[in-house]
């Protein structure tokens, strides 16, 4: 048996370091390149080839040839001896524990063999149905577990694996009253599971039926720790060579029918979100763009803003998309939608913006209420005040955008506890920069209230922004009556609530008559009800004006995450509505 010495004996640093670092000469014994641990465009890193280590200056890493591809492919140092051993052709003892991880390797290949083997049949239709070459089948080694409690394990008999080994791999499950063991795979298309470094730690099942669980994956075993694992990243991980970006799904069939139409980077998670050791195991690859790409449906925006959660401390640009149609990737791929695969991975959203667009989706921003629960629920990923976290301060940006915030207001807000807790409309008020065009509300429901008939100028369509008004106007325009009489049955409507005080505040400014003599009543009230009538068109108009200026300020906005092919169409959007400004202009110059 060899030790780390003979391994260490049998290779030349430079040449292992220079398989993924292009290093050129430095001086005697000295070679240099850009460091494979952090971003630079000169030279830091250097090779010493006489004593045996790498170093760098800029990010001070440094060590030995083992701990290099430690840190390069995240290896444990018992994995990198081993790797590097078979390298040099020398075979190295395994220690405690580690003798069982082989073990583990070499027994999901023992059944590797025998599922593929049984592929045919239904489980053979099954996968050319969803549109698999068979040149992809062979590529991901597909295979069947055939239906039976005993197959694999009779097999195992007549190869020499015992029943332990193939308990520990997950391969047999074990009736703990009776003791019997039996195949834990039946009746499933075998999907093999390979870690990054392409060794065979487990496997999916998936049912060719509607029969529970649909899908069925290896236990955690000392090989197959699922939180660590991305599918397909065995063959992904080529794209990151050359910077190519990954794709993140949600199941096996996605990645494997992306890959087999060119979109090599594509990679899935075993049934859960990305996690921790999901980011680091990639920022360690040396990804630097990763799009998050699951179904528009609750799942999949749960799956992915909890993805976006795990990767804010990496160190690559992160998107979050989903295919147009609707569809999930190899649906889509399956109908002939390789384009909207195309445009969905040409936009997307960065991890802010998504953020935000999932928040405004979810609850609106029509209502206090929705605007209160978007704060809310974009209050974590906004509170972070650590001026290097751009992520937070763009989102804080965007949030008083899109709510009408005012930032000092938002940032106040933020830092007080009280606040967070009890979020009121008085809070959210205060906060508002939209008081002008609350202000031309109120106005509105105090002409309203001078005169009930004017409400046939509305035609019930306008987006109050206060939530008082709306309430108001919702039961002032489903009355129907027009007399005197309607604005008490409205006072009565809301009598003891806080919407009664509004209402006779507003009522007091509308006819604060002072000391009109008896005579000149009547033409007081004629004065009133003209000023009414016309302070309503100014005020409608006002209002459509300021609903134009939000909108164009929204598609502009959006006019940069869009494709440039939609681009032109936002633009014309948005030429359009600055004309619509114009002429509503000009109109209420013509009522002046």
């Amino acid at each position: 048996m060899g030790t780390k010495e003979d391994v260490r004996s049998r290779l030349n640093i430079a040449d292992v370091i220079g398989e993924q670092v292009h290093l050129t000469p430095a001086g005697k014994g000295r070679l240099k390149g850009l460091c494979p641990f952090h971003k630079e465009k000169s030279p830091s890193f250097q090779v010493d080839t006489e004593q045996g280590y790498y170093y760098c200056f800029g990010c001070k890493a440094g060590g030995d040839i083992f701990s290099f591809v430690q840190n390069t492919e995240n290896l444990s140092f018992g994995d990198a001896l081993r790797k590097l051993a078979e390298k040099a052709g020398i075979q190295v003892e395994a220690k405690y524990g580690e003798k069982s991880s082989r073990d583990l390797y070499e027994v999901n290949a023992f059944a590797l063999e025998y599922f593929r083997e049984h592929l045919g049949g239904p489980a053979l239709d099954y996968l050319r149905r969803r549109g698999l070459s068979d040149e992809t089948i062979a590529a991901f080694e597909l295979g069947y577990a055939p239906d039976g409690w005993d197959g694999l394990l009779k097999r195992a008999r007549t190869k020499g694996v015992s029943e332990r080994q193939l308990l520990e791999a997950g391969l047999l499950i074990e009736n703990p009253e009776t003791g019997r063991v039996y195949d834990r795979f039946r009746a499933r298309v075998m999907f093999p599971i390979r870690d990054h470094l392409g060794r065979l730690v487990g496997y999916g099942g998936r049912v060719l039926d509607d029969s529970k669980p649909k899908y069925l994956n290896t236990p955690e075993t000392e090989a197959f720790r699922k939180g660590e694992l991305l599918y397909g990243l065995d063959k992904a991980r080529t794209r990151l060579k050359d910077g190519g970006e990954l794709v993140v799904v949600e199941g096996y069939m996605d990645v494997i029918t992306m890959h087999q139409h060119g979109f090599g980077g594509a990679v899935a998670s075993l049934g859960t979100a990305l996690t921790a050791e999901h980011a680091a195991l990639l920022e360690r690859l040396g990804a630097q763009k990763l799009t998050l790409m699951f179904d528009r449906d609750e799942a999949g925006l749960k799956a992915t803003l909890s993805g976006l959660d795990q990767v804010l401390g990496a160190k690559f640009r992160v998107r979050a998309t989903s295919v147009p149609s609707g569809k999930d990737p190899a649906d889509a791929l399956l109908a002939g939608d390789d384009a909207g695969i195309r445009q969905a991975l040409a936009g997307g959203l960065d991890e802010v913006h998504y953020r935000v667009q999932a928040a405004v989706e979810a609850h609106g921003l029509d209502t206090t209420e929705g605007k209160r629960r978007v704060l809310m629920q974009l209050l974590p990923r906004m509170q972070n005040m650590d001026p290097l976290d751009e992520g937070a301060e763009q989102m804080r940006t965007i949030a008083c955008e899109q709510l009408g915030i005012k930032p000092e207001a938002l940032l106040e807000w933020i830092g007080s506890k009280a606040k967070r807790r009890q979020l009121t409309d008085t809070h959210l008020a205060g906060m508002s920069t939209h008081r002008a065009e609350e202000d031309r509300e109120l106005s509105l429901l105090r002409q309203l209230l001078v005169d009930p008939s004017l409400r046939a100028k509305l035609d019930g369509s306008t987006p109050w922004r206060n939530e008082s008004v709306r309430k108001v106007m919702l039961a002032l325009l489903g009355s129907g009556a027009t007399g005197n009489n309607d604005t008490d049955s409205i006072l009565d409507l809301f009598r003891g609530q806080p919407e009664e005080q509004l209402l006779i505040r507003l009522l007091f400014e509308g006819r604060d008559s002072g000391s009109v003599s008896r005579a000149n009543a009547a033409d007081y009230e004629q004065k009133v009800g003209t000023y009414a009538a016309a302070a309503v068109d100014d005020i409608q108009v006002s209002m459509s004006i300021d609903a134009m200026r939000a909108e164009v300020d929204l598609l502009k906005r959006q006019v940069i995450s869009v494709s440039p092919a939609e681009q032109i169409g936002v633009l014309k959007q948005i030429q359009e509505l600055q004309r619509a400004i114009e002429a509503e202009k000009r109109a209420r110059r013509g009522m002046a």
